[in-house]
């Protein structure tokens, strides 16, 4: 049997990317999904291909009202809603905090953050009616370890995992799950928005990013969209019925520590440099 076989999920950001990934995997596995995006040609050609399965709706996760009105068209169309998935996010503001622009901060904290608020907010009246749901967000590793983004969306992001923590002990009395995913190098197209490029270039620079990802982490190949969709597959599931308030790490062991060979290498540089001679 499909593991989401008679639910019904929205997910955020769901034209490109992880979103895109989640929404076809669900959809093979039994369940009937809204896309909500600002993407309206790449959305519906998606909810096209998906058939009568899938619904488009524009979607700025920013503005409360257009969340709502997702979750109640999904509600009207569907009938229920037992997962949604506020993905929708983007690199934001960046540079040195000397530097940091307050309406790029404003705009970057309304789609990371307040939109994950939105979500959770009005799909929990839905799912305690019901008794049961699954809310999944996107953290990242970015919000576990300093470096891997910038300064606010980094911030953002361990927000994210600690709003889940809290919302958990508040919808977990009444059968709603509330869980994140922490990505780590993923190729997906939201690299090349960040630097302006358009989508054609951005599919011309896929396998540039591939490459840079490759080595990044211990697991030797770049996080593919996919790996979050299955991530997420579990969390929306009944298999995961027990977990609650849990940020989920898939990144191929990049916060795990500094990889064995790295280690040895460096362990070889230094008895080089104190005069230890080499094990025998």
């Amino acid at each position: 049997m499909s593991q989401l076989e008679g639910k019904v999920a929205l997910i955020t950001g769901g034209a490109s990317g992880i979103g895109a990934a989640t929404a076809k995997l669900f959809v093979a596995e039994g369940a009937k999904v809204t896309i909500a995006d600002v993407l309206d040609a790449e959305g519906t050609r998606l909810a096209i291909s998906l058939g009568a399965s899938a619904l488009f709706v524009h979607t700025d996760v920013s503005r409360e009202e257009q969340v709502r009105e997702a979750i109640e068209r999904t509600v009207a169309k569907f009938g229920r809603l037992d997962c949604i998935f506020n993905n929708a996010g983007f690199g934001g503001v960046d540079g040195p905090i000397a530097e940091t622009d307050g309406a790029g901060l404003a705009s970057t904290t309304a789609v990371l953050f307040s939109g994950v608020v939105f979500g959770m907010k009005h799909a929990a009246p839905v799912m305690k009616r019901q008794g049961s749901g699954s809310i999944i967000s996107t953290a990242s590793v970015a919000g576990l370890r300093a470096g891997f983004g910038p300064h606010v969306y980094s911030a953002l992001k361990a927000a994210v995992a600690h709003l889940t923590r809290s919302v958990a002990m508040e919808l977990g009395e009444s059968g709603v799950r509330v869980n994140c995913i922490c990505p780590g190098g993923i190729v997906t197209p939201i690299f090349g928005r960040q630097y302006g490029l358009s989508q054609v270039e951005i599919e011309e620079r896929m396998s540039l990013l591939n490459q840079v990802f490759e080595t990044t982490q211990p697991i030797r190949r770049p996080g593919q969209p996919d790996d979050i969709a299955r991530a997420a597959l579990w969390l929306a599931s009944d298999a995961s019925s027990f977990v609650n308030g849990h940020a989920l790490v898939v990144d191929g062991g990049l916060t795990g520590g500094v990889p064995w060979s790295q280690a040895q290498e460096l362990g070889v540089q230094l008895r080089a440099l104190m005069g230890i001679p080499e094990k025998s």
